[in-house]
């Protein structure tokens, strides 16, 4: 595969070249995480301005593959709007789009397909609150049921309708997803929702489980509001791109 072009950061705005830096990280951080499903799935992140803008991955590279540069712009309908050597997946943008469409809170899209979130999202009960990763996790939960691969546009209101205002789906039969004002929120929210359906899976292989109290429960959501700020997302962010440079240097290429 041809080598990205060396001067997409001149064709762009800093603020776009800051966005590719973030979203090219996280793909290499979902890989390195084990997140990842050889070239498939997507994280897409909205470009600021009213031209309805995106950045999403080109199709056949690997998540530990991919960098600023790779990333393909295109528009609401995934037309690459810069020249690009690479292909892109219009099929896999249907959820994406569909999010991004109603969502102005949304910058950042992001979908997998890992074992652990398939497996619970085919659990008719779907996330127990059993660990204090799934009650951070439920207080903004939504479900949408499987309609098979998602290719067709009127999936859209649906998945809509389904999502919400919340920031984290799990579609059922499917994966899981995430949706936040940023990448780093993106990030690190399905790094607790992944991390609840890890443990669920485990627990329930042991035996009878202990759910949280609706009464802690309750509680979580206060609880949040002190925990998640902009100063703890900035600093784990950081801290999850200095272990990037140690392990995957070059995504700001």
């Amino acid at each position: 595969m041809n080598a990205p072009q060396a001067s997409v950061r001149s064709q762009v705005s800093e603020q776009e070249w800051q966005l590719r830096v973030d979203l090219a990280a996280c793909y290499r951080l979902i890989a390195l995480h084990g997140w990842d499903d050889l070239v498939f799935t997507h994280v897409s992140a909205r470009l600021p301005g009213p031209e309805h803008h995106f950045l999403i991955n080109p199709y056949g590279l690997m998540f530990d593959e991919i960098t600023a540069s790779s990333l393909v712009k295109v528009d609401m309908d995934c037309k690459p709007l810069l020249p690009t050597p690479y292909p892109v997946n219009p099929a896999g943008f249907v959820i994406h789009s569909a999010i991004h469409a109603v969502r102005d809170d949304v910058v950042c899209v992001l979908h997998t397909h890992t074992r652990a979130g398939v497996a619970v999202s085919a659990q008719q009960h779907g996330l127990l609150p059993i660990s204090q990763q799934a009650s951070v996790v439920l207080t903004s939960l939504s479900y949408h049921d499987y309609e098979g691969i998602a290719v067709r546009d009127d999936e859209k209101p649906r998945l809509q309708r389904d999502l919400g205002t919340s920031r984290c789906l799990i579609l059922r039969n499917h994966g899981l997803l995430t949706a936040a004002p940023s990448v780093a929120e993106a990030f690190l929210s399905m790094y607790t929702l992944e991390a609840a359906c890890q443990i669920q899976i485990g627990a329930l292989s042991g035996g009878p489980v202990i759910r949280v109290p609706q009464a802690v429960l309750d509680g979580v959501r206060q609880a949040i509001g002190v925990q998640r700020t902009a100063l703890s997302t900035d600093a784990t962010w950081a801290a999850l791109m200095r272990k990037l440079e140690r392990r995957n240097p070059g995504c700001d290429a």
